[in-house]
């Protein structure tokens, strides 16, 4: 083996290093703090302007959270180091599927196609009505 080829790997190796070292630097992966009910509201609140919510469902884990707004479900759920906001009809949301504690909600989104959510129970008992 000749001398370039220990240069090369050399500087090959001290660039690795560098690329992992500003990584743990900067803390990419660092986790995200679980939604509270407050918090979710307010995304909720910004991502669609106007729209009244009558109830929110914070997932168990704080992972995503669900909430009903008229004929609209209006679904967070956690994508990387974010949440990403989308809604759907609201008798799509009580018909989905729940299975061992795990609500599935079809997006239909290319960015978003799954949100899957931590819940007690589902579907929600319905509330009742004042006389």
């Amino acid at each position: 083996m000749s001398q370039s080829f220990f240069i090369q790997f050399g500087a090959s190796l001290a660039a690795v290093a560098a690329l992992v070292a500003l990584a743990a630097w900067a803390k990419i992966a660092k986790p995200m703090t679980p939604l509270t009910d407050e918090r979710a509201r307010t995304l909720l609140e910004q991502e669609f302007p106007g729209r009244r919510l009558e109830r929110i469902w914070v997932a168990v884990d704080g992972r995503g959270a669900l909430a009903k707004s008229g004929a609209a479900a209006l679904v967070l759920c956690e994508v990387g180091d974010g949440y990403v906001a989308r809604h759907i009809p609201w008798g799509q949301a009580v018909a989905s599927s729940f299975r061992d504690g795990v609500l599935r909600l079809d997006l239909s989104d290319v960015a978003a196609p799954l949100a899957r959510l931590a819940l007690l129970n589902w579907p929600p008992s319905p509330e009742p009505r004042a006389a």
